[in-house]
């Protein structure tokens, strides 16, 4: 009875084995139950944001094709007002699957990049990563497969097999696994991996950093690679050889100057030994001879066996490399995978890398400026480099017209030849000269009002440089910022309106009588006379107010007395207009303009502002001085920090030395103060090299004892050396503190910044408070005004707290103008600005997302009467102006002429030498900005 027990076992697990035999070979049952799973696995794409998706934690293939960011970036667009329009929604089972931490079945791909397209759809820029690669298995060398699984994966294509499981080898698996328990225990013994091509693609595309940190990962890598490999049926024959394929078309093979990372045969045969792939392919094939035959196996051979160690390989470890390339050639004949002519070639042949001092790879920068720009907005708004930008799996719709663009900039750079700027009108009296026509730098943006906001349809410049001049410069431009004047201007005369037109006779007599400002005297003057008038009639009425035009009046700005001049000298003793001086473009009436604009705003935001700047014994005073102390003392200690950034206590030493004259009591008052424990025959040493008159010992010794640590205070320190007492106070912190950080220098420093203004408070000059006091005002107001510039598109964080600022000296961006000229012709509306219109991440991927614009109201930013008075403003710039030449230039398709209104203007920026007491005596232009700064089509 127990014999036959035992016979039955023996028979059972006799079938039990052989069944598991057939089964590990054919894969018969894996083959359905896992196909008929994997057919559950799915997703479809839906409108709006989806609850049903699962995005990648990590993997070197999902970070660079942007996979596991979509989450992260979802929020950061919609602050920039973009919103998912279209997401994947995954299957229940799918959900699970992922949240197993298993890798998505789908078709992945082995080349992707960033795609862009005109707002007609147009493409103006395709990157495809990795550049080179194999189209389709049959392009592949007939040997390099050999070669390939020869190596990782003998029986992978096995036609006999029709439903193998790729995924697992269970010979090299049951090999590696008693290598590995043998090795546990403390055997020795012959060790080698039991990854199949499969899961490696899903080890260096998905797992973390690419590699296989645990035996978890592993079976994470297995099961994905099976699921993945019967995703599309119980059949895979076909799935093994595009295996093939895709592994040597995105094997990672490390990183190279001037390329970055390589990825793919095809990019490491170019990137490594400078061969194209076409060439390699005829090569191997034999096409070429056998010594091409040879070389290219050697180029194989390196890179196949290079992808286990391809930092150490590929760089530092190639003799190594080619011992190993050597023995596998030998086993490759051995084995008679190639013939004997063959390998002995390859055994002499030798393999070329590529020389980075004579053959360099350098991206090549794009030089059309459409790309250029949409590549530089779409690296900001998603946080990313122009290189990983690249690499996304992406494409982007920007709002540019790519045939106008092309049209535009020919015409912009055509216009550097002589012949053509003279027929376009550009050579002339007051205008160009013949030479000067190719030192013109263009730069053109035009904007379309749509629905959905403004369109940027042109945005291009000839600088011939990847800086984009209309969005990315800040120039002076003197015209625009008499516009952006006139802007406030008008702004605030429509709040006087609001505040005064209601008001009572007395109301408006104690305005007109007590009003700190002259734009509230004049406004409440104005209604006084014109009962009932209304907003447009006091709009009108502000602009034929008339401002002196004359140069000769020096104004107390920006911390001294400046004074400015005019464009043309037969201007000088002119009273224009508001109107005028802006159809005429005259500088002296906007600064007077300003002047009027910065006092109301001073005394908008400062109570009593006249009490504080003329009373000395305000007691508000004393706070806005050490207010002006502590900024003052903040601009020197940053001035101070970058004269010594970089260098050690030594350095910064010999740095002072050489702005100290080298006199006995200066010297010795510096000295004692950075090395106050130095000793007498320290001091002695240093005093008797550094000064050049011959000291006593006595002379010496009584500096020092004079100088000694505590006897003078660091104002009086900095007094006797002739330096700023900040840097030698700087000095001495970093000497006790080397590293310290600039913000820990202006914290630590808040007592000295009070110190050493201390005189400001007991001198008996009240002049030296009030001007103090006076720059501080002015700022405050100028910070007043920068608010107002914001609103209607100012782009920087501060403006210059100068009268200067009408004139230009807070500089301006063309783009930014642009938007100020839409605002205008939308009555006072501020619209989005759309340079992007959408951008689709992921496409046929399960993490498919579009993000398209959210609809955003207009903001009222400026009254419409404002905006309406604005606008005839800048008509009559066309019409009776500086721009007068631009009449009847645009036409509808009728021939009519359209209203046209804008802004010209030149800008010089000039190197001055000065005489005493502010006379010019020489003025040189450095640059110029100028031209049609900005014209809009009103119709």
């Amino acid at each position: 009875m127990r014999l036959r027990i035992w016979i039955a076992t023996g028979v059972i697990s006799l079938m039990l084995i052989c069944i598991a035999g057939f089964e590990f070979r054919y894969a018969w049952l894996q083959s359905k139950w896992i196909s008929d799973y994997a057919s559950r696995l799915h997703y479809q794409i839906g409108e709006g944001e989806s609850d049903a998706i699962r995005f990648p934690d990590a993997g070197p293939f999902n970070e660079r094709l942007g996979y596991s960011a979509i989450p992260k970036l979802q929020p950061q667009l919609q602050q920039q007002g973009y919103g998912v329009s279209r997401q994947a929604r995954f299957s229940s089972e799918l959900i699970d699957y992922a949240e197993h931490g298993l890798f998505l079945p789908y078709r992945e791909k082995t080349q992707a990049g960033l795609q862009i397209f005109d707002y007609r759809g147009q493409p103006i820029y395709q990157f495809a990563y990795p550049r080179f690669h194999f189209n389709k298995y049959e392009d592949i060398p007939p040997l390099l497969v050999e070669t390939l699984l020869f190596i990782e994966n003998r029986h992978l294509l096995d036609p006999t097999l029709e439903h193998a499981n790729p995924a697992v080898d269970w010979p090299r698996l049951a090999s590696a696994s008693v290598a590995m328990v043998v090795g546990s225990l403390g055997g020795s013994g012959p060790s080698h991996g039991a990854s199949t091509l499969a899961t490696q693609i899903e080890k260096y595309r998905h797992s973390f950093e690419g590699r296989t940190q645990t035996p978890m990962d592993k079976l994470r890598q297995m099961a994905s690679a099976s699921v993945r490999a019967y995703s599309t049926g119980p059949q895979t024959l076909e799935v093994r050889r595009q295996l093939v394929l895709d592994y040597l078309n995105s094997v990672p093979l490390t990183a190279a100057p001037g390329h970055g990372e390589v990825h793919g045969f095809g990019d490491a045969l170019w990137v490594w030994f400078a061969e194209d792939i076409d060439r390699f392919r005829a090569g191997l094939n034999g096409e070429r001879g056998l010594p091409a035959q040879a070389v290219a196996l050697r180029q194989a051979l390196s890179l196949i066996i290079a992808q286990r160690r391809p930092s150490w390989y590929l760089l530092d470890g190639r003799a190594e490399l080619a011992e190993l390339v050597d023995s596998h050639i030998r086993l490759l004949a051995s084995d008679r995978r190639i013939d004997d002519e063959l390998a002995e070639a390859g055994l002499i042949g030798v393999v070329s890398f590529r020389d980075w001092q004579t053959q360099p790879l350098h991206e090549q920068i794009e030089v059309n400026k459409a790309v250029r720009v949409t590549r530089n907005q779409l690296a900001s708004m998603l946080g990313r480099s122009l290189y990983e930008l690249d690499r996304l799996d992406m494409s982007a719709s920007s709002s540019l017209d790519a045939g106008l663009q092309r049209a535009v900039s020919e015409f912009l750079q055509g216009l550097a030849d002589e012949d053509t700027a003279r027929e376009v009108g550009l050579l002339g009296d007051t205008l160009l000269s013949g030479k000067q026509a190719a030192e013109i730098r263009y730069s053109f943006t035009l904007m379309e009002r749509t629905a959905t906001g403004n369109q940027v349809r042109v945005q291009t410049d000839t600088t011939g440089l990847p800086f984009d001049l209309n969005q990315g410069s800040k120039l002076e431009l003197g015209s625009t910022a008499k516009l952006r004047v006139l802007t406030s201007y008008l702004e605030i005369i429509a709040e006087l309106h609001d505040a005064l037109a209601d008001a009572d006779a007395d109301t408006l007599r104690t305005a007109r009588s007590e009003a700190s400002d002259p734009l509230t005297r004049w406004a409440a003057g104005y209604l006084s006379a014109n009962p009932g008038a209304d907003l447009p009639a006091l709009l009108d009425a502000a602009l034929q107010r008339r401002y002196s035009a004359s140069p000769w009046e020096g104004f107390a700005t920006g911390g001294g007395v400046q004074h400015f001049e005019n464009f043309r000298k037969e201007d000088n003793r002119r009273r224009p207009t508001v109107q005028q001086a802006l159809q005429e473009s005259i500088n002296l009436p906007f600064v007077r303009l300003l002047r009027d604009v910065v006092r109301y705003s001073l005394h908008d935001s400062v109570e009593d502002a006249d009490s504080l700047l003329s009373n000395d014994r305000d007691p508000r005073r004393e706070a806005w001085l050490q207010t002006f102390a502590d900024r003052e003392g903040r601009v020197y200690l940053q001035r101070f920090w970058r004269r010594y950034a970089g260098m050690d206590e030594q350095q910064r030493f010999e740095q002072l030395m050489d702005q100290v004259q080298p006199i006995a009591a200066r010297l010795s008052v510096v000295y004692r103060n950075l090395y106050p424990q130095a000793d007498f025959e320290t001091f002695s040493t240093f005093l008797v090299k550094r000064v050049r008159v011959p000291q006593k010992p006595e002379r010496i010794e009584r500096l020092y004892e004079a100088y000694r640590p505590g006897k003078y205070n660091l104002t009086d320190q900095g007094y006797i050396a002739q330096i700023h007492p900040l840097e030698l106070w700087l000095l001495g912190y970093l000497k006790r503190n080397p590293q310290a950080t600039l913000n820990e220098v202006l914290s630590a420093s808040a007592v000295e910044r009070q110190e050493v203004y201390a005189w400001l408070f007991r001198t008996r000059h009240t002049s030296a408070r009030n001007v103090r006091i006076r720059t501080m005002l002015e700022r405050e107001a100028f910070d007043s005004l920068h608010q107002r510039w914001q609103r209607v598109g100012y782009p920087f964080p501060h403006l210059v707290p100068s009268l200067g600022t009408a004139l230009g000296s807070s500089g301006d961006r063309p783009s930014a103008l642009a938007e100020l000229m839409g605002i205008i012709l939308n009555e006072g509306r501020r619209l989005e600005v759309r340079r992007i219109n959408n951008l689709h991440f992921a496409a046929a991927t399960p993490w498919e997302t579009r993000f398209e614009p959210l609809s955003l109201d207009a903001k009222q930013v400026l009254h419409p009467e404002v905006a309406t008075a604005l606008r005839n403003a800048l008509s009559a710039v066309v019409l009776d102006g500086t721009g007068r030449r631009l009449q009847g230039v645009f036409m509808t398709a009728d021939g009519e002429p359209l209203a046209v209104g804008g802004k010209t203007g030149t800008g010089d920026n000039r190197i001055h030498t000065m005489a005493a007491g502010g006379r010019v005596i020489s003025s040189e232009v450095m640059n110029r900005t100028g031209g049609c700064h900005k014209f809009c089509v009103w119709a």
